[in-house]
């Protein structure tokens, strides 16, 4: 990995291939090393230069312990794509990296190809909001969960139904989620406290880049009608859904996720 200053703070970042630019922008509490496990791959072998990179909050780039503000993202975003070159290129954000890819490819189109968000959003219903209140709520009163019952937990928010019925293929989640670490880091904190109650359906409506949005058709976290109803707000959408996926979709059922996107990237 490389570590840049870029819009004030050191953001860590690869880069790996050669051809046109794809940065990929990874959700809450995750580094953008989980991208190399299967879309990263098929993005070079499609022939694209693919950039990741660990978005503020998660260490080795600045923590920012002080506070995250969406602006903040965008703005690192856009200065990574500035120091690559300066764009156009291709952009695909998860969940709250989808938000990221949307408020950049609102705000700085001269630097958007293309757009894809996965589990996108305008806004987050009261479910969602609640959920982030509590887990805001743990960390600050140190509340630590038992591994196999955060295990479970992290499992039955994130994972498809369909996923959970293979008795091997479940061991397996469940047992990353159990090993994976009980404790919230302070950058991962700080996004966790990002603002929630936000609605940017008007806003969107005036992108103008080409963009996807994907539903994962068993997420609990970002449910599909909310990236249906994104993907109305803006003219120049589409929209697909990626059944028996939950909202780690793009690591349960990456064939068909990696499918979708190049599909969209090339056409």
């Amino acid at each position: 990995m490389t570590v840049a200053t870029i819009n004030g703070i050191p953001i860590s970042y690869q880069v790996k291939g050669d051809g046109d630019l794809v940065v990929l922008i990874m959700g809450t509490g995750s580094p953008g090393r989980v991208w190399d496990l299967h879309q990263t791959p098929a993005l070079l072998a499609a022939g694209y230069r693919v950039c990741t990179f660990d978005n503020r909050g998660i260490a080795p780039s600045g923590e920012s312990t002080s506070g995250i503000t969406m602006p903040d993202m965008v703005a690192d975003t856009a200065g990574l794509i500035e120091l690559l070159g300066g764009g156009p290129a291709y952009v695909i954000g998860t969940s709250m990296g989808a938000r990221v890819a949307q408020e950049l490819t609102l705000s700085r189109p001269d630097l958007v190809r293309k757009a894809v968000f996965l589990a996108g959003h305008a806004r987050m219903d009261r479910f969602q909001q609640t959920l982030t209140e509590g887990e805001r709520q743990l960390v600050d009163d140190g509340v630590v969960l038992p591994a196999k019952y955060r295990a479970a937990v992290t499992a039955v928010m994130n994972l498809s139904p369909a996923t959970l019925r293979e008795e091997n293929t479940a061991r397996d989640w469940l047992d990353i989620f159990e090993f994976s670490g009980g404790t919230t880091a302070p950058g991962v904190r700080a996004q966790l406290g990002m603002d929630r109650a936000f609605d940017r359906r008007r806003e969107y409506r005036s992108i103008t880049r080409p963009c996807l949005s994907v539903a994962f058709a068993d997420d609990r976290m970002i449910p599909p009608y909310l990236s249906r109803e994104l993907a109305q707000c803006i003219v120049t959408a589409s929209y697909k859904e990626i059944a028996d996926a939950g909202h780690y979709g793009y690591l349960e059922r990456p064939e068909a996720v990696n499918a979708v996107l190049l599909d969209f990237l090339e056409a």
